[in-house]
């Protein structure tokens, strides 16, 4: 069974995503403690807490998706972005690597850790 890969930008902005949801669905919580302001009053400032994180790691991605070299896919022939050694072309899933020892060799996202 192929496992499946998505490209690393792709994957930090669905985990912000996520965060608003979270923080929506907890905010959503507070509603079932209407007759409680104190404990409807933490769910709410627990969920805005998960808001303001999604807002910091767009933030984050948006400041390091400046960095990232683009390239031009092979297989699809659309402009996308590489961040590490190696990733994956945000549109057709092609592993992409710009580091010569690893042309050929089967893609695996452990490439890019150090050690």
């Amino acid at each position: 069974m192929a496992k499946k890969y998505s490209s690393k930008i792709n994957k930090i902005r669905t985990f912000a995503l996520s965060l608003i949801f979270i923080g929506f669905f907890v905010m959503y919580g507070g509603i079932f403690f209407r007759n409680h302001p104190i404990v409807m009053t933490i769910f709410m400032l627990v969920g805005l807490l998960f808001i303001i994180a999604s807002t910091i790691v767009y933030f984050w991605i948006g400041m390091l998706s400046t960095k990232t070299v683009q390239v031009i896919c092979p297989g699809c022939g659309k402009q996308t972005k590489i961040l590490g050694r190696v990733d994956i072309c945000m549109h057709c899933n092609e592993p992409l690597t710009l580091d010569p020892s690893l042309d050929g060799k089967e893609f695996n996202e452990d490439y890019n850790k150090k050690g």
